[in-house]
């Protein structure tokens, strides 16, 4: 396949990589750093305090907007900011991740052959209906068949996965007894079932990740995480690199009460990669991303949760990553992307070449 020219346009946040919380970042990060690899030509924008080979666009300090009422100036001032930059280069393809305002930018900007949106979000009604006006003028990707199903309506151009870091991961066969829900905390990932959970099996929990930023999510972590905090139920506040690695690594199970339908889980997907059994409710994508009895077990309440973690003992630590990272390769989502980029590129310069009566030239393999 030739050479491709790429633009990834990562959310103005958090810096690539993340440290800590920024799933989206991580992927734009793990997908840039792969198409590179198998050398495309790729420009990257981003936050500062990003490392080597992204710009720097969006201040660190427009991090503490978010969530709030001027998030949206924020992120619009941010794409300003990246279409300014590339108004005198031509890409063959712009591969937005930033949201609705990037993908109406990119298509308004005519800097590029193609326009590729990842939806990294789950679809409601005003989503899909900004979507269905795009028509076919946009490629949308799903990252998850369960995400996809939800947006029957829409023109869902490919299914790709996301990627975790597998490099940034540990590894132990031998566990502890504590449980592990590594999320943002919010009503939505369901920390108050975890503790019930937990305290049906007699287990420690310890809760880490970012309490969503916004009113709800710090009402959430004051009348229903924060009083039960204790010696059985500790919260740790974003927790990135080493500590992270190593907490995912050597708890018993990861879980996982989802209340809401989660296009994805990169949480989820990581405590698999490092070895951890995860248990999980089976709403969104869930059911998709574990294997039952390989990488962990999905259920539909907690008394199924409880149930199934009697039977932790069945899964093999060592066959649990192994399966998980392979499906979730930074390597695989890029090569799945390269697909989907090649054959929109190969369309369009069919159809360019249609519109001039020329023959399009067949490049050297």
């Amino acid at each position: 396949m030739r050479r491709l020219r790429v633009a990834l346009i990562a959310p103005p946040w958090y810096p690539l990589p993340p440290h800590g919380y920024g799933g989206t970042e991580l992927v734009v990060h793990l997908l840039g750093r792969e198409l590179r690899a198998l050398g495309h030509d790729v420009r990257i924008f981003g936050a500062e305090g990003s490392g080597p080979g992204v710009d720097q666009v969006a201040p660190a300090a427009w991090a503490g907007d978010l969530g709030g009422p001027n998030a949206r100036m924020r992120e619009a001032a941010y794409l300003r900011r990246v279409f300014k930059r590339i108004q005198s280069e031509h890409f063959d393809v712009i591969h937005d991740h930033s949201g609705p305002v990037g993908t109406l930018l990119a298509l308004e900007s005519h800097r590029s052959n193609v326009v590729v949106h990842t939806i990294h979000s789950a679809l409601e009604e005003p989503e899909l209906d900004f979507y269905r006006e795009l028509g076919e003028k946009v490629v949308l990707v799903a990252i998850s068949q369960a995400q996809a199903a939800a947006a029957s309506s829409l023109p869902i151009n490919a299914v790709i996965h996301n990627a975790v870091d597998v490099s940034a991961l540990d590894f132990r066969s031998r566990k502890e007894g504590y449980l592990v829900e590594l999320a943002r905390v919010c009503p939505a990932k369901g920390q108050h079932l975890a503790i019930a959970l937990a305290r049906r099996l007699n287990r420690k929990l310890i809760i880490a990740g970012k309490v969503e930023p916004g009113a709800e999510g710090q009402r959430y972590f004051e009348n229903y995480i924060e009083p039960q905090l204790g010696s059985q139920v500790e919260y740790w506040c974003n927790v990135a690199g080493r500590e992270k690695a190593e907490l995912l690594a050597r708890a018993a199970a990861g879980v996982f009460p989802l209340q809401w339908p989660e296009p994805f889980g990169l949480a989820l997907v990581e405590t698999m990669a490092s070895g951890t059994p995860v248990l999980a409710i089976g709403n969104g994508a869930a059911h998709e991303l574990v294997e039952p009895g390989v990488t962990g077990f999905v259920g539909k309440t907690i008394e199924d949760l409880v149930e199934d973690f009697q039977r932790l003992g069945e899964i093999d630590p060592v066959r649990c990553a192994s399966v998980a990272r392979r499906r979730f390769s930074p390597r695989r989502m890029a090569e799945g992307y390269v697909g989907a980029y090649g054959g929109i590129a190969a369309a369009d310069r069919v159809q360019a070449s249609h519109a001039s009566g020329q023959i399009p030239a067949v490049p050297a393999s």
